[in-house]
Order: structure tokens, then sequence, then C-alpha cells
């Protein structure tokens, strides 16, 4: 087996999140948090790391923002940096800056990265033919033009994606576009732009990435092979725009670097503002280590885009690995900032003080680390409430309680051991193998059930050997079980240190451990007998259904108010003459007994008070009532339909129902008590 290469230093990035609005848990689970674990975890072990994060400030839906608010690109990313900054501190991300691309330095650091490729003849220009709004005096990113999606329909596309069907599109595909700043249709005009030709570097991307770092994650490595297999073009890295970093050569007024190409700098810039003297060893340096965590949609820019513009500068070290999540969803539905189904990370700390490792604790659970994953509200809670409570809280307020209640707080010593006790040790012996193999290969969930599972062992070890009835005759025995306990506990301060951070630096209090060794992790003489530990506090609580259902219902509200806001009535039917009208006999009937029909999800059977003899119809509404709540209700039929036998039973009429916007159907009846058999007309 070939010797894993040693480091010197390590620089980890993160992804940088659009300042046009707050974070939310798919960034936290497909970034923040396994980056946080990572680097708490380096440095436990004593390594040189530093985290590099900020917020990207320049691009499109910046400016769209802005112009929706009525206030500068400035404000908004003035005020969403500082959210997204103060949230994430507020979760205990330990990023060693947190910067953004509108400082100075990055203006600079972009602007001469663009400047020396551009010197060394590493782009191309093209030109090509763009929308341009004439009123508007305004050339036309592809999110500022609506119009018809080809493929679907959908009247409301814009000029990169439908998504209504999902489709990537170029603006020139439209049906009928439109400027989304005047309403005008827009004019086709010439303009030149700088490329970088990514085919050239293609042949060397390819060897790096698919024969030299075969240990990247399944899913980064094969998003990186079908991209060089299906042949990679030239991409523009300049366009028409006001807001951004200016294009710094001849020719280039009003034209911007592209938001791909400046915010990837942003990691360089950002390190030069933390260690102005000493970056470029985090950055050049062979004995350098760096990682970019990321998400799945990122991953076409870190490892191929980026690395080749560091290919074509040419003193920069590339990334050693990219360990990329796939999207979290939240309760079986796709995150989306625009239709604010989303948990916010600065609601989230408002509404839930001092339960920052909650989050934590359940997005590491829940990672997306190869595929999607859900998050829902019953699952944190179940999570909080069976394990972080019922176990790990458990076994350490049991362990501290009891060294209070037998021993005055003071470490007992241990004695003889019996099998049953080495029996337990041997189980947790190698736990810092485990979870260093595991966090090594960015395997954070399995990682975190490597942790959780040395509070099991410690449960079980004071359930099976029982000290509180031993107390009445074997108090030495009882010291020596208490003695493996509290070691078990302060094992469990070392191991959840990169996870949970806020309850494990409580822990070590309450055991006087004065910092976590990660070299002590699964020894037994961590503590010392004699000394003493504090008055037990309670790392977690119970979160009860109330305050679930408060956010639960906030979700449907949100879910309904999407509804209705895209809710587009169906078009009007082909128009009927008064006399087809008078055909049909609509009338009001009281229901006398409802049941659902065997074997048949959706339908209903109606008896009916028709004012006259009576009659059954089945009508396919079960879905959104229960039968007995439809009992004694008035509602309109038509009498006079066809007769239709649905499973085996005969249906004299139809009822009528409504369909609302979230496709849900309503009966049809009178306000007012009607007599059953009255006409509708």
């Amino acid at each position: 087996m070939e010797e894993k290469k040693k480091y010197a230093r390590t620089l980890v990035t993160t992804a940088l999140p659009y300042a046009n609005g707050p974070v939310h848990i798919g960034h936290l689970a497909g970034v923040y948090v396994p980056a946080d674990i990572y680097v708490r975890y380096l440095l436990l072990k004593g390594e040189d790391v530093i985290m590099i994060g900020g917020s990207d400030e320049h691009g499109v839906p910046i400016t769209i923002k802005a112009q929706k608010e009525g206030v500068t690109p400035q404000d908004i990313v003035d005020r969403y940096h500082k959210i997204i900054k103060d949230s994430m501190e507020g979760l205990g991300i330990s990023f060693d800056i947190y910067g953004r691309t509108t400082s100075q330095t990055h203006r600079k650091t972009a602007s001469e990265f663009f400047k020396k490729l551009y010197d060394k003849g590493e782009f191309i220009e093209k030109t090509s033919m763009q929308f341009y709004d004439e009123e508007a005096d305004q050339w036309l990113a592809d999110r500022y033009i609506t119009g018809t999606c080809p493929h679907c329909g959908n009247e409301g596309a814009y000029g990169d994606q439908c998504e209504a069907c999902g489709t990537s599109l170029n603006a020139t595909d439209l049906i009928n576009p439109k400027s989304a700043i005047t309403g005008n249709v827009p004019v086709l005009k010439e303009t030149k732009h700088w490329y970088m030709p990514l085919d050239k570097w293609e042949p060397r991307l390819r060897q790096w990435i698919l024969e030299e770092h075969k240990e990247w994650k399944t899913n980064v490595y094969g998003q990186c092979k079908s991209w060089l297999d299906a042949g990679l073009q030239p991409r523009a890295v300049t366009r028409d725009l006001d807001w951004g970093i200016p294009v710094p050569i001849e020719g280039a007024e009003g034209k911007v670097l592209y938001v791909w190409f400046d915010a990837p700098i942003g990691y360089i810039s950002n390190t030069i503002d933390l260690l102005p003297n000493d970056w470029e060893k985090y950055w050049k340096a062979p004995d350098s280590r760096i990682i970019h965590f990321i998400g799945k949609d990122n991953i076409v820019f870190h490892c191929l885009i980026f690395p080749a513009m560091l290919m074509a500068e040419d003193t920069y070290q590339q990334p050693d690995n990219v360990p990329a999540n796939e999207f979290l969803n939240l309760e079986d539905d796709k995150i989306s900032t625009s239709r604010n189904w989303a948990v916010w990370l600065h609601e989230y700390l408002e509404d839930f003080p001092g339960k920052q490792d909650v989050l934590r604790y359940v997005l590491t659970a829940n990672a997306p680390e190869t595929k999607d994953n859900n998050f829902t509200w019953k699952d944190f809670q179940d999570r909080n409430n069976n394990e972080l409570v019922a176990i790990l809280g458990n076994f350490v307020n049991r362990a501290v309680v009891l060294t209070n209640k037998y021993f005055d707080g003071v470490i007992p010593e241990a004695h003889e051991l019996t099998d049953y006790d080495q029996q337990t040790i041997n189980e947790f012996k190698d736990v810092k193998d485990e979870l260093s193999k595991a966090l090594e290969t960015f395997h954070f969930r399995a990682a975190l059930a490597e942790a959780m599972k040395l509070a099991r062992i410690g449960n079980k070890y004071l359930a099976d050997t029982e000290p509180w009835k031993l107390a009445k005759t074997d108090m030495t025995r009882v010291e020596t079980i208490m003695n493996i306990a509290l070691q078990i506990t302060a094992n469990l301060a070392i191991a959840f240190e990169p996870f949970l951070p806020f309850s494990a630096e409580k822990l070590r209090k309450m055991i006087n451990l004065e910092r976590a060794d990660w070299n002590k992790l699964g020894s037994i003489d961590i503590l010392k007998a004699g000394d003493r530990v504090e008055t037990p506090v309670l790392l977690f609580e119970k979160i009860d259904d109330e305050t679930i259902k408060a956010q639960t219902d906030r979700l449907e509200r949100i879910k309904q108010e999407n509804i209705l806001k895209n809710f587009t009535p169906k078009a009007v039917a082909p128009t009927v003459s008064f006399d087809d009208f008078q055909k049909l006999d609509i009338r009001v009937g009281k229901v006398l007994a409802c049941e659902k029909v065997k074997k048949a999800d959706k339908l209903l059977k109606f008896t009916i008070d028709d004012g006259m003899k009576g009659r059954t119809i089945v009508s396919g509404i079960a879905k959104f009532y229960n039968p007995e709540d439809l009992v004694g209700k008035e509602v309109c039929f038509i009498a006079n339909f066809a007769t239709r036998t649905l499973k085996g039973i005969e249906s004299q009429g139809m009822i009528l129902s409504a369909e609302d916007a979230d496709g849900r159907l309503v009966v049809i009846g009178p306000h007012g008590e009607v007599r059953p058999g009255v006409q509708v007309g």
C-alpha cells in the first residue's frame, strides 16, 4: 500500500455563499458543518490548519435583488454579509477569516490574476450576439430575460433555466423574449468577451483527476469524468455588467470579471488578508495541502475551471481533495430560496437558543455525502430526544450524578478489573483509529456514529454493573465502576469535540478536563483519581411536540402562500349556448350516508336525499375528506348525468366540486339551508 503523503500545513476553503440571502440548512449540511468538523479534528491533532471563508458579493442575483428592493447592490451585500457572518459564528463555524469579494484586497488580487493570464496570452477573444434593452440602455444578463420555455411552454422561463421543467437554456432559446427591466422586446447586438480555453487544459485535467485522484468521492469523480468525456469548451471570463470587478485592460470599458472567475480567487484574497506575510506558503508550497468543501453544484468550478485557472497562472498548488456533498431536501421538497422553502440559520438560532449542537448533530447524521438526503422536523425531534438526550446526555448525567452522590464529586480509584470491565474497555480502545479513519476520508456520518457508539457502550456498562445496587454492599467495586464510567465520559468529551463543540466544552468543564487531547482517545487514564467533577448540568433537553408543530405550521403556511402566488386559473372552456347549459339538471341534495368504497383509495359512496326517492352517487374525493365529515351536508349534484358503474356500484349522478390552487377538491353546496331536490340555475 502506498504511504500517505505527509503535509506541513492544510488550507481548508468553503464555498462562498451568495450575499443575496441568509444561509440555510442545505448550505450547512453540504459545506460548512463538515468543513468545521474536519478543521476542528485537525486542530485537535495539533496540525497547522487554517479555514478560509467569505461572501460572494458579485453577480446578477445580487443586482436583481437590489433592483427589486430599490436599493444598491452594495446595500444588499452589506446586509447579508453581516447576517451570514454572525449566524456562522453563532453555530460555531470556526473560520480563521470570513471575508468578502468587495474588499480592496480582493479587487486587487482578482485584477492582477486576470492581467497575468491576459499578458501570458491565456485568453481568447470572441464576439457573440447578446440581448440588449434599448430603453434601459443595458446589456441583459440571462436572468434579466424572460420568455416562453421551448420545452414545456412555461411563460415565465429565465434566459438560463426554466424553473418549471428544470431545463438549462440559452437566452436565445426563449420564445417571445422580454426584458425583465422594462418589459420590452430586447434586440440582439454584437459584443466582445474574453474566454478561458478550457479545452486547452483538458488533457492535464484528465490526467490529474482521472488518473491521480481516484480516491476522490465517487459523486465528485463521476461528475468530473462526465464533463471531461463530453469535452470541455471555452468559457467566458467577462460579461457586460456594471456590478463587479472591472476588467483591467483597455477596450473593456463597461465589462466586469464573470463571477465564476472572480469568486474562487476570493479564497486567495481572504488568505492574504488573514496572513499578509505568510499566505503564499499555504497556496504555493509543495508541502501544503488545499481542500475545498463545496456542494455538488460547484463541482465543475472547483475541480475543472479553477484548477485550469491555476494551471494557466502556474505558481499555485492544486487542491488535494474536493469532498463535495449532494443536496439536502426539506420535508421531501427541494430547498428553495426564492420560495422561502428553507430553515434559515439565523432564524433557527433565535427559535432554538442554546441548541446549536442539536442542529450540527442532525445535519451531520443526515449529511448528503453521496446522494441527496432529507431533513424533517420530526427526525430532528427524534434524534434530539432519542439520541442526544436519551443516550449521550443520559450517560454523562448518570456518571457525574453518581460520582457526586457516592464520592462527594471526587474521582475514585480503579481497583482490580473484572473480565467484564476489560471487555468494556476493549470495546472502545480503537475509537481513535476508527474515528480518524472516517474523518480522514470525509465520512462524517460514520465518524459521528462511531462517537455515539462510545456513549452506548457507557450506558450499557452502567446498566449492566448497576453501581447503585452495589453501593449497599461493595463500595470498592463501585469505585472501579465509576472510575471507568468517568474515563468513558472523558473520552466522549474528546470524541465529540469536532461535532458538538458547545456541548463538549460544557462536558469538559463538568469533569475538569482542561483540554481535549486527541492522542488520549481510547485510553482509561485521562482523568486522575482524586481530582474532582463539578455539579452536573444537562447537556441536552427534550424538545416537545408543540415546538416542532410551530415549525411545521410555518412551513405549511409558506407552502400555501407559494401555491396561491403561483396559481394561474385554467383557460376558460369553449363557449356553450344557453340551451346547452339548460340541458344540465343541477340540484341540491342532502348527504344521508357516506362511506369509503372498498379497494378504491379515491372513491366515496354517497347516499343522497334528492327530495324524491333518493339516489347513490360515487365520487372520487376520498383523499380530501373523511366520510363522516360529509354526513348531513348539502351538496350540489348533476341529476341527469348518465349512470355509471364504479367498482360494482351504480352511480346515479355527479357531485360538483372545485379544484383549489393546491389540487385539493372542495365540494360545492348552497350557503344557506335549502330543501333537497331544489334545482340550481
